[in-house]
């Protein structure tokens, strides 16, 4: 039973099996370099728009899961912040907890909100080597 069991559990090491998701980030926009898709797992690794294009350093991924672990509540209640006029970037963010909808300059933003812009941008630049 001992050795069935250690032989499934190597044989698993192979099988593909992927870390679990953070969030999935959904950017829209006015500007040319607006629309940008980001999924960042537990593990730090990033997907730009579909493609595998690296890993977030370990200080990005502290950012990261702590981001996450802030937008657990705002997610839950399933968020939506409408866009003032002047908006220039829309952005959907979901996450095990749910959903949140907001824009750049949406009026009562939680503050993870504007962590969420910034490592978005960040990211985009250092990791997904997006221009800005």
């Amino acid at each position: 039973m001992l050795v069935a069991l250690t032989s499934a559990l190597v044989g698993a090491c192979g099988s593909g099996l992927r870390a679990a998701d953070l969030f999935i980030v959904s950017r829209t926009g006015s500007n040319a370099h607006a629309r940008l898709t980001l999924l960042v797992n537990e593990e730090g690794g990033v997907r730009c728009d579909g493609r595998a294009r690296g890993a977030l350093s370990d200080r990005q991924l502290v950012k990261a899961r702590a981001i996450q672990e802030e937008l657990q509540g705002p997610a839950s209640r399933h968020l939506v912040l409408p866009a003032r006029p002047g908006s220039v970037l829309s952005y959907y963010v979901r996450d095990e907890s749910g959903s949140v909808r907001f824009s750049d300059n949406s009026p009562r933003q939680p503050a993870v909100l504007h962590d969420l812009q910034l490592f978005v941008l960040s990211t985009a630049q250092q990791v997904c080597h997006l221009p800005e």
